[in-house]
């Protein structure tokens, strides 16, 4: 499919990559996406290639990575650093596991004081707002 995305201008890029040209601009400045040279008199053009990669990053990005992670995948996408690209997803995965127990216990937590906010009437302080202060 990239093969259709040749001398594109930065907007034509932009909207192919699923960004916008800031996005563009942010990830050149990041070194993440080379910036083409402009010929003299002209506009800079991108292609098939630089897609992919801004397709790349934003699919990294989904799976939680950092821009500084993604940067590091990217020197390793030759395909031949498979260990080394299984270490920092193994990185990645431990950090996720760990915000999914976090988010447990969050859920846990919540949901036992919104059940006590509807078991209390009357004049009883709210579990809740007296769990939040420490109560």
């Amino acid at each position: 499919m990239e093969n259709n995305f040749e001398n594109l201008t930065i907007g034509v890029f932009a909207k192919a990559a699923g960004v916008n040209v800031e996005t563009i601009r942010f990830y050149q400045r990041k070194g993440l996406l080379p910036e083409p040279d402009k010929p003299y008199g002209s506009i800079r053009r991108y292609g098939g290639a630089d897609v992919a990669r801004v397709r790349f990053v934003k699919s990294a990005q989904r799976l939680g990575f950092s821009l500084d992670e993604i940067a590091k995948l990217l020197k390793l996408e030759d395909g031949t650093h498979c260990s080394e690209a299984a270490e920092l997803a193994a990185l990645r995965l431990a950090d996720v596991r760990a915000r999914l127990a976090d988010l447990t216990r969050m859920e846990v937590a919540l949901s036992k004081l919104v059940s006590e906010c509807c078991t209390r009437h009357g004049h009883v302080s709210c579990p809740l707002i007296d769990a939040l202060h420490g109560g």
